[in-house]
């Protein structure tokens, strides 16, 4: 496992450092207008969704690890255009949107792919300990690495924070392929297949699935609301309550060390509590601090109740998003893992936009206090989207799959 990580660790640690060098190279090199700038987000998530949807079957009966490695080449190739255009005086803004769409499209790929083979290099009892460690990185990076990319971009251009992140997928598929325990033989398909049932077969089988279905439900509304309060939130911190950009970046980056110190606590809480009292309290528990943050006044102490409203709220993310893994890669079928892990993503891809777009209308019609506070309310409602009752009883009732007994029963 030290070799998956170190490949995960690397990639995550890029991605940090190259975290929004793609609209920034858009402003700064190409000079790109604002709706070019929004187009080049909209596209790239939305087109990039689309690419991946016909892909799924083929990554759910191939190997993982080829595909893991192919979609860290095509990212580095994407990304590594930008400054070889540039170099040459060729960069402009369609490429831009083929590296965004490219880009998202590689990245579902990726995590399709990782999924299974992660779950298949780990045993049931330790699923949710490796899990925690992912997250940690994950958070240690978008921690440490957006700091270190607007230093490179200060001190430079965007263009260099892209090349870094260009060469951290280089590094990360040299990790993939140093790893040498065998990966075993891929899912086979029925005798009978269709094209269609298998390209939807992660959406069907998240639908008869009680637990999942109800998880699936919460983490698109969960996710929608975070996305689209995060710009709202920026120009309420900054325009009404007048803080410094200084004070808006603590109110960013500090919470992330809460969200660290959950994915840390997170395989001791789930020992103790059980993964199923684990994923329905602290899944509840970080849908409740969205609306303090309409409470703070714009003083010191508004700043210190912001950025404890947000770490409490990463803090709870951190302990649910491992267990949330855990459980999914348990529960779900091997001949249906990757394309649950794509549809979850291709249909957050979808989702999220939609919800900027819908708070962004409601801001400009009715305030951004108003958004903000839909968006708490909504929040509220999807903690009890959580399965409740539908966990406890697909638990008690034996879920067919006899690693998700062990780990579920367990404690």
């Amino acid at each position: 496992m030290g070799r998956f990580w170190s490949a995960y660790a690397v990639s995550a640690l890029g991605s940090g450092v190259g975290a929004g060098a793609l609209p920034l190279v858009a402003i700064m090199v190409v000079h790109a207008s604002d709706w070019q700038v929004s187009l080049l987000a909209v596209l790239g998530g939305l087109a990039g969704a689309v690419v991946v949807v016909p892909l799924g079957p083929w990554i759910e009966f191939h190997r993982k690890r080829p595909v893991m490695i192919g979609a860290d080449l095509l990212r580095f190739t994407a990304l590594a255009s930008v400054p070889v255009t540039a170099w040459f005086g060729r960069l402009s803004f369609p490429l831009l949107c083929a590296v965004a769409v490219l880009l998202t499209a590689a990245t579902i790929v990726s995590n399709a792919a990782s999924n299974p083979y992660l779950k298949a290099l780990t045993p049931a009892s330790a699923r949710a300990r490796v899990n925690s460690r992912l997250e940690t990185t994950t958070w240690t990076a978008s921690t440490l690495g957006p700091p270190v990319g607007g230093l490179l971009v200060s001190a430079t251009s965007p263009i260099t924070s892209m090349t870094v992140d260009a060469i951290s997928y280089l590094l990360a598929a040299c990790g993939w392929l140093r790893i040498r325990r065998p990966e075993p033989p891929p899912p086979q398909p029925g005798t009978t297949r269709r094209w269609w049932a298998d390209m939807i077969g992660g959406w069907q089988h998240i639908g008869a699935h009680p637990v999942l279905r109800r998880l699936f439900a919460n983490a698109m509304v969960f996710g929608g609301c975070i996305m689209a309060s995060t710009p709202l939130i920026a120009v309420y911190l900054l325009r009404d309550l007048h803080f410094t950009a200084l004070q808006y970046g603590l109110a960013l980056g500090v919470p992330c060390a809460a969200g660290a110190l959950g994915s840390l606590l997170a395989p001791a809480i789930v020992r103790r509590a059980g993964l199923a009292a684990t994923l329905l309290i602290s899944g509840a528990a970080r849908c409740l601090w969205m609306s303090p943050i309409l409470l703070a006044p714009p003083t010191t102490s508004g700043l210190v109740l912001i950025v404890a409203a947000d770490s409490a709220l990463l803090l709870c993310a951190g302990v649910f998003n491992p267990a949330f893994a855990t459980y999914r890669m348990t529960a779900t079928a091997d001949t249906h893992l990757a394309r649950v892990v794509g549809a979850w993503a291709v249909t957050g891809k979808v989702v999220q936009p939609a919800c900027i777009a819908a708070a962004g209308l409601l801001a400009a019609t009715a305030g951004i206090r108003t958004a903000i506070a839909v968006l708490s309310v909504a929040l509220l409602v999807s903690a009890a989207l959580l399965p409740w009752t539908a966990l406890r009883h697909h638990t008690d009732n034996g879920p067919t799959d006899k690693a998700e007994t062990s780990c579920m029963n367990k404690h």
